[in-house]
């Protein structure tokens, strides 16, 4: 595994633990379809939640936020609406009628772990 990888893999596993501290249900990790993949699909008790995690060793190229564009955030909603057309009755087993896409910036320097929750797109009445 590249050095890269190992970062971004590491940024994972400290945003799907932010996550479940804060109260989220983990769905899936690394959801994959012909399209892309999600880093994070998980629930928040009211909406089903798919979350794009960033992570960088440092500031120099800037904020893990700052690589989330308005083309990945398209890419984004291309894949989460791939994941509900693929998975209707999880959608409708506790009743969620809406969905959000997230990003988590994790930043890695010197041993601390720095983690930044950003709401990115909250979509209403979502059919199964």
């Amino acid at each position: 595994m590249s050095a890269k990888d190992e970062l971004g893999e590491w940024g994972e596993n400290h945003a799907a633990a932010f996550l479940a501290r804060a109260g989220y249900t983990i769905l899936e990790r690394n959801w994959r379809c012909q399209q892309g993949e999600i880093d994070i699909v998980a629930f928040d008790g009211r909406d089903t939640v798919f979350v794009e995690v960033k992570t960088r060793s440092s500031l120099r190229y800037g904020h893990p936020l700052e690589a989330i564009t308005p083309q990945k955030l398209a890419r984004l909603r291309r894949l989460a609406a791939a994941w509900c057309e693929q998975n209707p009755t999880e959608l409708t087993a506790l009743r969620r009628r809406s969905i959000r896409i997230d990003a988590i910036g994790v930043l890695r320097r010197s041993g601390a772990v720095g983690l930044r929750l950003l709401r990115l797109r909250q979509l209403r009445a979502v059919r199964a």
